[in-house]
């Protein structure tokens, strides 16, 4: 015969279960904290590598963990370690400092559709541009200057009042809340079939492998497209003009358009790479940025990829070899130039080691027409 206190053990398990059956059909996780729980809805369908790792990482069942935390709840302990009001509460990071790792990173997945304009939105944190790790935030109100800078993958459908209860909380001036905010347990709920057919090991680990064959790939297509620069430049550096500066100027293509005149902005066109090996430092022309491995999402949402106004002007703040050559041009020109470092950034470098010192650069340039002023990104500056 059962005992009275199995039965009430078994009446207080049968309390606690939670039932997650009114959420509906999707991929859930319950965000359970010392301040409450939120209920957010992962967008598996939509962002299924993000999704895949935190699930993994919650369900302890990540390959690419640190050996240390392998088989290992990740969040389980983890704080929300800042947290600004009116903004957004961000956790996920084992050290509580906001430097923390699992022991690798992955890349953005942006869909355009997924942006952070309202509050509960659930996004990654990042460093910067494909550094995704653990670290995610929630937001308390919409923050649309960061859409296209962090992947959405997620939103907040049940515990959004927990949100404000975390972001009041008294925070030091580092924001980090004085009283640990603590998640004590992610729960992974699977309602329907879609959401159980749905492996997070196995979509992270394809991820992996496929990432890697890109980074080959990527590898192989720099390195061409570095030979073709540099082995062009090798007959047209003999076949360009030299003017009296030392600076050499081949013609690819003759315009027909207007010559500008001295205080005109002119729409132009850039790639910069460095004459040891080929490599490209910046360029506003698409194409060449993913050829070179450097193409970035953002600076396209910023239409960094356009053509970029730049002043036809003897003060112009660009280097002297660029200035030179872009005041030799006319619209619909299109030149390779040939930089010496003394008439680019010399001895000092540009860029943090970018350019290196003394560093000798080919430019290719063309003016796509004359400006009419508006706002516009900056030219390389002298």
């Amino acid at each position: 015969m059962m005992s009275a206190f199995l039965l009430m053990m078994i009446s207080i398990a049968s309390c606690q279960k939670r039932n997650y059956k009114d959420l509906g059909d999707g991929l859930f996780a319950d965000i359970q904290t010392n301040k409450g729980d939120m209920i957010v809805k992962l967008y598996f369908d939509q962002t299924p590598v993000t999704v895949a790792n935190f699930v993994a990482l919650a369900e302890g069942t990540h390959e690419s963990v640190t050996d240390s935390l392998k088989g290992k709840p990740y969040y389980d302990g983890i704080t929300f370690h800042r947290v600004i009001e009116d903004f957004m509460i961000q956790g996920g990071d084992p050290l509580g400092t906001g430097a923390g790792d699992p022991g690798y990173k992955f890349n953005d997945e942006f869909v355009d559709s997924l942006k952070l304009d309202r509050k509960g939105i659930l996004a990654m944190a990042n460093s910067g541009p494909n550094t995704n790790g653990s670290q995610f935030f929630i937001t308390q109100k919409e923050t649309p200057w960061l859409t296209g800078k962090h992947t959405v993958f997620g939103e907040v459908v049940k515990g959004l009042e927990v949100i404000d209860t975390i972001a009041k909380v008294k925070v030091n001036p580092r924001k980090k809340p004085i009283d640990p905010v603590i998640i004590n347990h992610v729960e992974i709920i699977k309602n329907g079939k879609e959401a159980r057919k749905f492996k997070a090991e196995k979509v992270f680990a394809d991820y992996v492998a496929d990432k890697e064959k890109r980074e080959k790939e990527a590898a192989e297509k720099l390195a061409k497209a570095k030979a073709k620069v540099l082995d062009a430049a090798t007959t047209q550096k003999e076949q360009a003009v030299t003017t009296d500066s030392g600076l050499q100027i081949y013609t690819i293509e003759e315009g027909t358009g207007e010559i500008p005149t001295q205080g005109d902005k002119v729409l132009v066109n850039y790639a910069g790479y460095l004459a040891a090996d080929g490599s490209l430092f910046d360029s506003n022309i698409k194409e060449v940025a993913e050829d070179f491995g450097k193409y970035d999402h953002r600076r396209e949402q910023m239409k960094g990829y356009e053509p970029i106004p730049m002043d036809y002007s003897n003060n112009a703040s660009l280097i002297p070899g660029f200035k030179e050559a872009l005041l030799s041009m006319k619209v619909g020109d299109k030149v390779r130039v040939f930089i010496p470092s003394f008439l680019g950034y010399g001895e000092r470098g540009a860029g943090r080691g970018v350019i290196p010192p003394n560093a000798d650069l080919i430019f290719d340039l063309e003016i796509e027409g004359i400006y009419t002023p508006e706002a516009a990104p900056t030219a390389p500056q002298k």
